[in-house]
């Protein structure tokens, strides 16, 4: 949070650390003043609805664009003085696919490790390295044109890490790919942090960030409205209950009295009673039902998911939340 002074922070063991970060286009302040800490090899992930702030704080972080307040180091680098330095150590796959669809997978491969100074054999060994890392070996001759979208974003973020980044910038990785290819970029993901490669993820889609990021930020009209793990941003909010299911309207009508404060629904013949938190309040509850001989058929505990995190904190839903 940016309440106060800007927070201090080790930049020493930051991939990314920030302080007090403003940014205004003309009369318009997009930043206010956000403090973020990115340990390395961790993914962070940032959330926002539209015009929160998300794009300009990347572009920020990248060297894209020059903060009016504040301080930004990456890789220990500061973002203003020492640029080139900074650039040289992250990778940037955008929200659409960048690769060349007249080329082909190696040739597209074998472009970005010519920009980047790399040739020779030294260049080749790593285009086939990194096209056996993303399984795209067997279509490696194949124009970039008839890759899926899965493959398409497979190959773009394998030419983000022919430079070799220690830090990538993800803005939107798996929008429009289907429920596998998703899975199998959240594999790469996993095993790029694995290997101490530091993510900074912007997403539309929570439960990507629910599944992957060891941290999210909320940002909201440029400022952090809260930070934490998912588990820590869920607990914030009040909803968390146990649902039990019976068999019969009797069963309900029992467990109703003997549960007073419990949300009934007739038609799915179920109670919803709050939850007071851990194992020993469930022991409790199911034993107040053994004392009174009734059996529910079902029973979950249900806990509030990131889009209620998100729309309590920013009033927004699901629905605006883009990398944008």
């Amino acid at each position: 949070m940016s309440d106060g002074a800007p927070n201090l922070v080790d930049v020493s063991t930051s991939a990314i650390a920030v302080s007090g970060l403003r940014k205004s286009f003309g009369d318009k302040k997009v930043l206010d003043g956000i403090d973020l800490d990115v340990p390395e090899g961790t993914i962070f992930s940032l959330l926002g609805p539209n015009g929160a702030g998300k794009t300009t704080t990347v572009n920020v972080l990248t060297t894209l664009t020059r903060a009016d307040a504040g301080t930004v180091r990456v890789a220990g680098h500061d973002v203003t003085t020492d640029t080139r330095a900074v650039r040289a150590a992250i990778g940037v796959t955008g929200q659409f696919a960048a690769v060349d669809e007249m080329l082909t997978g190696r040739e597209n491969l074998q472009l970005m490790a010519d920009l980047r100074h790399v040739g020779g054999a030294a260049g080749r060994r790593l285009v086939t390295s990194l096209l056996d890392r993303f399984d795209l070996a067997d279509a490696a001759g194949k124009p970039a044109s008839t890759y899926s979208g899965g493959m398409r974003r497979k190959l773009d973020l394998a030419m983000t890490l022919v430079g070799d980044p220690r830090i990538i910038f993800l803005d939107e990785p798996t929008t429009g790919l289907d429920p596998r290819s998703r899975r199998t970029m959240w594999d790469i993901v996993r095993t790029l942090v694995a290997d101490g490669v530091t993510i900074f993820l912007t997403t539309q889609y929570l439960d990507e960030a629910d599944q992957l990021a060891d941290r999210v930020a909320v940002l909201d009209r440029g400022r952090l409205v809260a930070e934490g793990t998912p588990a820590d941003l869920k607990r914030r909010i009040p909803g968390s209950h146990v649902e039990l299911r019976f068999a019969d309207l009797a069963d309900l009508d029992t467990a109703a009295r003997v549960l007073p404060g419990a949300v009934r629904d007739d038609g799915d013949l179920t109670l919803r009673v709050p939850d007071a938190g851990g194992s020993a309040a469930l022991r409790g509850l199911l034993d107040r039902l053994d004392e009174h001989s009734i059996s529910a058929e079902e029973f979950a505990v249900r806990t509030p998911d990131l889009d209620d995190v998100f729309l309590a904190l920013t009033g927004h839903p699901n629905a605006e939340v883009v990398a944008r």
